[in-house]
């Protein structure tokens, strides 16, 4: 069993945090963020430090100790730094540029896509070959993520398509004459 829900969460400078019934806001010089809480857990601000507790030992409880204490953490670190995801685009003629609130990709179709950015997310074409995905809410930044990477997955014997950076696609060997 994971005890990851027994260290307490480290507000910065500059970052307030306000629990008001079964909710929590982190505030930070880069914007809000808010979850409703579990019935299961309790959550207290005090000295600096976000603490998270179970009202009874079940095995929910336990879940969702751990599990609050991490979102809280990835919200205070949201609204200090940021999140951001990069994305590779691999294939001749494949290439992506941002257009207004549009992400345009060229991707092998005949047409080429659009992805309208959410809310609270920024997208960046850092090159034609290069899709950058940054914002405050480490959920939706790997969502958004997800669904341009699902556009054109990286196919296993060419390698061409969309995958994070670092990703490596195990290759297949082609056809034998």
């Amino acid at each position: 069993m994971s005890r990851v829900g027994k260290y307490p969460v480290a507000l910065p400078q500059g970052v307030t945090a306000e629990v008001k019934n079964q909710n929590i806001a982190v505030k930070g010089k880069m914007g809000n963020l808010a979850l409703d809480l579990p019935p299961e857990v309790v959550v207290k601000v005090e000295g600096g430090k976000v603490a998270v507790s179970m009202h009874h030992d079940t095995a929910r409880a336990r879940v969702l100790w751990g599990t609050t204490r991490n979102n809280i953490n990835n919200m205070v670190k949201g609204v200090t730094e940021g999140f951001r995801t990069v994305l590779e685009i691999e294939g001749v003629g494949f290439k992506a540029a941002v257009q207004g609130k549009d992400l345009v990709l060229q991707i092998g179709f005949s047409h080429e896509v659009r992805y309208t950015m959410p809310d609270g997310i920024t997208i960046k074409a850092e090159k034609p070959t290069v899709i950058s995905v940054t914002g405050i809410d480490k959920q939706k930044v790997g969502q958004v993520a997800a669904e341009i990477r699902a556009m054109k997955k990286p196919e296993p014997y060419k390698g061409k398509g969309i995958k994070y950076e670092g990703e490596r696609i195990r290759r297949k060997e082609g056809k034998k004459k």
